[in-house]
């Protein structure tokens, strides 16, 4: 018997076209006799019904693909939720931070404006950190081809981290 592995209007990546897609249609296949649909296919309006195996629901999942280079940046909204002299004590008073992930839209990271008075100094660095965040991915996965490169040449203390930042991509990166 089969179960839907994704949802209606869920954001899934295509393997053999190689792009992302939204769900338009479940399509259960049923058999007489069955309690459950046999098998389940999925539109995803390319032309063709594609299986649950030809759908992924996170990115590729090889940091080879990734773009580290992205530009992600932090943009400084209009904070709506206070007016700006009651913010007069937040790092940029009037504006709270968003991180702009995507070139195409205005798509990203961003926290609500009373979050944000909660303790706008954690979320100014969170933002930061966020911003970087492929940056340090990046140096990351340096270490660890150094260690593949070099293996036993290197200083155990090295290895250690190499080992350590292997983990935190591993983590990050689920294969």
């Amino acid at each position: 018997m089969a179960q839907a592995q994704f949802h209606k209007h869920q954001k899934v990546f295509v393997k053999p076209v190689g792009t992302w897609a939204l769900v338009e249609k479940v399509i259960p296949q049923w058999v007489k006799g069955l309690n459950e649909p046999f098998r389940i296919t999925y539109d995803v309006g390319m032309g063709r019904e594609f299986n649950e195996e030809e759908l992924q629901a996170n990115a590729p999942l090889s940091h080879d693909g990734l773009d580290f280079g992205s530009n992600w940046y932090v943009e400084r909204l209009r904070n709506t939720y206070l007016p700006l002299e009651e913010c007069a004590g937040h790092p940029e008073p009037g504006t709270i931070p968003s991180v702009i992930t995507n070139d195409i839209s205005p798509g990203g990271w961003r926290v609500p404006g009373a979050e944000y008075d909660q303790d706008p100094e954690a979320v100014e660095l969170q933002a930061r950190i966020f911003a970087k965040s492929l940056v340090l991915m990046q140096l990351a996965k340096t270490l660890v081809d150094y260690q593949e490169q070099f293996g036993e040449n290197l200083p155990s203390e090295i290895a250690q981290l190499a080992n350590e930042a292997r983990t935190i991509l591993k983590s990050i990166i689920r294969n």
